[in-house]
């Protein structure tokens, strides 16, 4: 599924954020760096939010976790630097292809812009807000204003375009500061931090890497390799569920499908390419109604195959999900 980045005068699809502006108390004074070419220096509230330190501002991080109660203090710094929202969720399978994108982008950016990450599934008020009928979704603050950009996975060098523009648009409204990371803090927080991570196992890594190049079928044979080995293994088995809804969608566009979708309500090939399209953008109550609708209406193969689409659904969102338990139990009443 391909998604195309704003063109510079695309980036005026502003969102209405005046219900989380009112409920947070709005500083007395703009922040430092606000207007005329913002320098870095100076105060910013607390929280989320950057501190002085020696004529500088600084933050915890370049990147932030972000809630419905810490949202006013971005909102702040983004009268210093532009900030990148990305709203995601943990069983999205396009946000985890994107995420690590944007992370590496606001690294190399050195400062000059801040990327703020909502959890769609516990920041309802955020979700409202920035209209996110999908997800990822992906948005701008500068200079505490909102500006949408798009949504869906993209490859970096069209991500890496998003930034250019962003920060374009962010100086020619006065937002061109920069941000310094807290040295002691970043390295207090990494010595009491979580342990590093152990190394995933070598067809897992294997199928990881491939992702990342886009190589889908080479992904896809790693985690069926893995499975093979270990019938067990449930991460194989999630990350097989992933990667063939990323394969299934690669190369095809929203538009096409859901206007093949509309047409044939009764084919079941183009129901489940259009579910495949409602999980991939969050809309996982959809997909389960669209295809548990059909299974009483068809039988032999294209039933198996709503039934398989659903099983591997239920193992990409996760089996405790209340989603999938009552979507889980409905299909099995359907069956039997």
């Amino acid at each position: 599924m391909t998604n195309v980045p704003p063109t510079p005068s695309g980036l005026r699809g502003a969102v209405d954020l005046s219900s989380l502006v009112d409920r947070a108390q709005r500083p007395s004074q703009p922040a430092p760096g606000a207007a005329g070419g913002a320098s870095a220096g100076g105060a910013a509230p607390s929280g989320v939010a950057g501190t002085e330190t020696g004529g500088d501002l600084t933050v915890p991080s370049l990147v932030l976790d972000v809630t419905d109660q810490t949202f006013q203090d971005v909102l702040q710094l983004s009268t210093v630097v532009p900030v990148i929202v990305d709203i995601w969720a943990e069983w999205c399978g396009p946000c985890k292809q994107l995420s690590p994108i944007l992370e590496q982008l606001t690294a190399e950016y050195d400062g000059r812009v801040l990327l703020a990450k909502v959890d769609a599934d516990t920041n309802p008020q955020l979700v409202q807000a920035f209209q996110a009928q999908s997800i990822p979704t992906v948005a701008a603050l500068i200079g505490g204003r909102p500006l949408g950009l798009f949504v869906g996975a993209l490859p970096e060098a069209q991500v890496r375009d998003v930034y250019e523009q962003v920060l374009a648009a962010a100086e020619q409204n006065g937002v061109s500061g920069r941000v310094t990371v807290d040295g002691a803090a970043a390295a207090g927080a990494a010595e009491q931090g979580e342990p590093e991570p152990e190394p995933l196992p070598p067809h897992h890594q294997a199928a990881y890497d491939a992702i990342e190049q886009g190589d889908y079928a080479t992904a896809i044979h790693e985690y069926k390799t893995a499975i093979a080995q270990d019938p067990h293994d449930q991460m194989a088995v999630a990350g097989l569920a992933q990667v063939s809804l990323l394969d299934r969608l690669d190369g095809r566009t929203a538009d096409d499908i859901r206007a093949a979708a509309a047409a044939g309500p009764s084919d079941v090939q183009a129901q489940l390419a259009v579910a495949d399209l409602d999980v991939s953008g969050g809309h996982v109550e959809d997909a389960f109604g669209r295809l548990l609708d059909l299974v009483p209406t068809v039988f032999g193969d294209e039933r198996e195959a709503l039934r398989a689409r659903l099983v591997e659904y239920f193992e990409l969102i996760g089996s405790d999900d209340p989603r999938v338990v009552a979507a889980r139990r409905r299909l099995a009443s359907a069956l039997y």
